[in-house]
């Protein structure tokens, strides 16, 4: 036998035929030995360097190794060998797909399926490049012959699902994956897709299941963690899916959609900060990616940097122009600023891009004032409104908040309340609310701060005049109040912050652990409630080092207003108030973009309020006069001058034209009423009410005595 027939097996002095060598080779391959099977070709190529079978063989091992280029030059010398082999052919199109080189990629399909015309798994393969190239049709036709040549193809079966997929055939794709699971019942990638097309079908929880399922035979497949985590906040379990999207970083720490998943459900959960980290560490990863620079922004958006936030949605616009959810983004971007116009625009171009985008509709409903009912927006809201089977519970939900303010605008005040109740009862089941808890608490509160302990402690904190105060209800007036008092030159309208919140959470018991309040009031004293002042002012510093006053508009401040005394004795506490129905009719109207659980029924709306009020009165009883400024929002509509006068002598500040024209600045405002406040006073909002009364009576029935509006 001569040296062109032979290669050495791998030990001196024992010669083989080379069909025996290259299977070996491949035996090593299979066995994961890549460096004993790439010896045994490269050996087989020092005799024959044109052998075609261990080009392909060498071509192979070298893909494994993550070597695709190189993988495909040999796979290409062994064509350029011997192009009669439909295998080397099938698999040169595959490497060809995975680097990205579609064209190249059929073309070598469609050579392997000339060479042989019934070769189901150069279908396959085929019909996964069209995939990649977006010609959907083309794909499901190569799985569908592949499936005739092979009906127990179980891949084959499955990619024929995620082709019906593509093209919107939900009902067909899933029963496509069903039958790849009953050829092949272990099939994790299967349960996978099948996950995705469930989630796609807005069945949240059946396609929780199937990424389970998927899991229990592919443990630690990141993919299939991150889109179980998806799954999870579908059904607004988000620290569930921060637990599944960090296993995730830990065992793929270079996927930088695991990070944009990870900022988004940290952003649901008001943990900005861990929400910033995540972000940032996706546009490390990928800074070129729209879904990185698009989750980037609305971390910023939240975190009130509101330029930098604008000019990542643009950025992410011009790297995706048709990405509904950025242009929505940056439509809320520009209302915060005033940019009325600027932001309808966006909004109405998000619709154009994704038409039954109902999470743009509630954002642009919330700024557009609907005048006919003609208005073709109007039109699309019943239309999709009709269509119950079309879209998720949490869609459904956002279209009844939508098309209920569009009623309202028109008059429809029945219409209007009906979605109304119909969208509150959904965001309710959502919500977990511990009425007897929270209604406790206000007790809590009443019972420790008594008379005695605020006069124990009087001028005991920081005496700093920096921090006003503004708290209240929400939708009672207070984001007019900061809007006023931000309009002078001497003070930082800040918003809503969290700061004196985090402050109070920072408080240890002896052992370190966390106490909460007003639990550990009683064990204060004065030095706690100076360095509570001292903690709050060091991270309002954060906020401006030259204001001479810096607001903060957390409504539920109201919690802490005797704590605020005496840990800032010199802080201003101005309380805004309206008509209670009023009030939790305003609630009961918005979705809130944050956590306002106690709003969602009315009658555990009416008696929360009447908790609030209870506390607010005890708060007027135990503080020092003068020590808090009540603002009726009716009476700054009635005479608006004398009351914003009114409001920016409380804070110690001489008056300033600037705040007669409070509707004109330019700062960010993110609360519901961003787009009220960029309109001079009006008195619509004044006994809002009185077209609902007869819906009201679960609320009535809550509510203290009060006066009704004229």
């Amino acid at each position: 036998m001569s040296t062109g027939e032979r290669a050495r097996s791998g030990a001196a002095e024992q010669w083989l035929p080379v069909g025996q060598v290259l299977a070996l080779a491949q035996q090593h391959r299979q066995e994961g030995r890549p460096g004993a099977a790439e010896e045994l070709c490269r050996q087989v190529l020092r005799a024959q360097p044109r052998h075609a079978e261990a080009l392909h063989l060498l071509g192979i091992i070298a893909h494994q190794k993550g070597e695709t280029a190189a993988a495909i030059d040999l796979i290409k010398q062994a064509i350029a060998s011997n192009g009669s082999v439909p295998l080397y052919h099938c698999n040169l199109g595959e490497m060809c797909r995975l680097s990205g080189r579609l064209t190249e990629a059929i073309s070598a399909g469609q050579r392997a399926l000339e060479l042989q015309p019934n070769y189901p798994q150069a279908l396959n393969n085929l019909g996964i490049a069209h995939y990649d190239r977006e010609d959907y049709e083309a794909a499901a036709e190569c799985y569908r012959r592949a499936l005739a040549l092979e009906p127990g193809f179980a891949e084959a079966q499955s990619n024929l699902g995620n082709a019906l997929r593509a093209q919107k055939k939900l009902d067909e794709a899933i029963a496509a994956y069903h039958r790849a699971l009953e050829l092949k019942p272990a099939y994790a990638d299967a349960f996978n897709n099948l996950g995705t097309a469930l989630r796609d079908a807005k069945r949240f929880a059946e396609a929780e299941s199937a990424y389970r399922k998927a899991l229990t035979f592919k443990f630690h497949d990141p993919g299939t963690l991150n889109n179980l985590a998806l799954a999870v906040m579908d059904l607004h379990r988000h620290e569930e899916a921060v637990a599944l999207l960090t296993r995730s970083a830990a065992l793929d720490p270079k996927k930088a959609a695991t990070f944009i998943y990870l900022a988004t459900a940290l952003r649901e959960l008001d943990r900005l900060e861990e929400a910033s980290e995540a972000a940032e560490r996706a546009f490390t990863l990928d800074p070129d990616d729209p879904d990185t620079l698009n989750v980037k922004g609305r971390v910023l958006l939240d975190l009130n940097r509101v330029d930098d936030a604008i000019r990542l949605f643009r950025t992410t616009i011009e790297r995706k122009p048709d990405m509904a959810d950025a242009y929505n983004n940056l439509g809320n971007a520009l209302k915060e600023i005033g940019k009325s116009e600027e932001a309808l625009a966006a909004y109405r171009k998000a619709l154009e891009v994704s038409p039954n985008a109902t999470g743009v509709f509630i954002n642009f409903a919330d700024a557009w004032r609907f005048k006919s009912a003609e208005d073709p927006y109007l039109q699309a809201l019943e239309t999709q409104i009709a269509d119950r089977a079309a879209f998720s519970e949490d869609e459904r939900m956002q279209l009844c908040f939508a098309l209920s303010k569009a009623y309202a605008d028109l008059g429809r005040h029945e219409e209007s309340f009906r979605l109304l109740l119909e969208g509150n009862a959904i965001k309710r089941k959502q919500t977990i609310y511990d009425e007897a808890g929270t209604l406790a608490l206000f007790d809590r509160i009443r019972q420790i701060f008594t008379p005695e302990l605020m006069r124990a402690y009087e001028g005991a904190g920081d005496p700093s005049p920096v921090p006003i105060f503004v708290l209240g209800m929400p939708r009672s007036g207070s984001t007019l109040v900061e809007q006023i008092l931000a309009s002078h030159p001497k003070v930082f309208g800040a918003g809503e912050l969290r700061d004196f919140d985090t402050v109070v959470k920072m408080v240890r018991g002896p052992d370190g652990a966390v106490v909460p309040y007003p639990e550990f009031i009683p064990a204060s004293g004065a030095q706690h409630y100076r360095r509570m002042g001292e903690q709050y002012l060091q991270r309002l510093s954060a906020y401006s080092k030259t204001a001479e006053r810096i607001t903060n508009k957390m409504p539920s401040s109201f919690f802490y207003v005797g704590l605020i005394h005496l840990a800032l004795p010199n802080a201003r506490i101005i309380h805004t108030a309206r008509n209670p129905v009023d009030t939790c009719l305003s609630c009961f109207s918005k979705l809130f973009a944050g956590v306002q659980a106690f709003s969602y029924e009315l009658g555990e709306l009416g008696r929360y309020y009447r908790k609030y009020d209870e506390l607010m009165s005890h708060w007027r009883s135990v503080l020092p006069a003068g020590a808090m400024l009540d603002v009726q929002y009716e009476e700054v509509v009635a005479d608006f001058e004398t009351q914003a006068r009114r409001i920016v002598a409380y804070c110690g500040l001489e008056w300033d034209d600037a705040c007669r024209s409070f509707y004109k600045a330019t700062r960010p405002v993110k609360t519901a009423s961003a787009s009220q406040v960029r309109q001079p006073i009006f008195k619509s909002s004044v006994g809002r009410w009185l077209p609902y009364k007869d819906f009201l009576a679960p609320l009535l029935r809550e509510l203290p005595a009060y006066e009704q509006p004229n």
